[in-house]
């Protein structure tokens, strides 16, 4: 039967309220909001890169498109000027003078055609450009918006951090001298029973599981030792006697 001087007992309670204050410290940085806040910015910017990928290389090759109608409209275009000038010679027969002509009206149309198809390219082309720096700048916004948030979570985890080195110097503190067998029971029932291993026992209920307990197991505590460490007969945690006077 494990037994431990009664003032130990008491300051176990001390040790058992800092563990939950680091429990809870250690659930807050897991939980904090910036964590989610975090990771629907990387989410989003994860899509805003695949966009601009698609984006850029929509520009990419509209701009080859334009490149190729503004090329294909320049050989017709010095073509016919060619022919115009042969045209203006007096180098050429009147068949030849003829054919040029019919030439000449042919290229002004196929001329026509591929200017509609290089407007129509470019009008595609500036619809893909404004669309780029649409992605650009949402994507720059949300670069913006997770460094601000980065930040956030940076002080906030800081100020975490800090209080749990001064909790755990305190629990260092007050558990300094403990009875050794006391503190490895602590310590196997606050593993095995969610992190709460010692709980005071107020009139009849035990605070731990928050159950009255029976009158005979009262009758039990009250007659055994005040060194004697005992149980609650419901959770099994231990039970610390006296902590109301002490509260008082």
């Amino acid at each position: 039967m494990t037994t431990a001087p009664v003032a130990d007992q008491l300051r176990l309670l001390d040790v058992q309220a800092l563990d939950t204050r680091l429990a809870q410290l250690a659930h807050a940085r897991r939980t904090h909001p910036a964590h989610e806040r975090a990771t629907e910015l990387a989410a989003r910017l994860a899509d805003l890169e695949a966009a601009l990928v698609t984006s850029r290389t929509a520009v990419s090759d509209l701009r080859r498109e334009v490149a190729k109608a503004e090329a294909d409209v320049e050989q017709v275009r010095s073509r016919a000027a060619r022919d115009q000038a042969r045209l203006a010679s007096a180098a050429v027969s009147a068949k030849d003078a003829q054919a040029l002509s019919h030439e000449v009206e042919a290229l002004a149309r196929r001329q026509a055609d591929l200017e509609e198809v290089e407007l129509e390219a470019m009008e595609r082309l500036e619809a893909h450009e404004s669309a780029l720096a649409d992605v650009t700048a949402a994507r720059d916004e949300v670069l913006a918006q997770q460094q601000e948030s980065a930040g956030v979570l940076e002080r906030a985890l800081a100020e975490i951090d800090a209080e749990v080195a001064q909790v755990t110097a305190e629990r260092e503190q007050r558990a300094d001298g403990l009875d050794a067998g006391l503190v490895a029971l602590y310590d196997r029932l606050r593993g095995q029973l969610g992190g709460l291993g010692a709980a005071p026992l107020r009139g009849r209920r035990c605070e731990g599981c928050r159950l009255d307990l029976n009158p005979s197991d009262v009758a039990k505590i009250q007659a055994s030792a005040p060194e004697q460490v005992v149980r609650c007969e419901e959770c099994g945690r231990i039970l610390v006697r006296g902590a109301e006077a002490r509260a008082s």
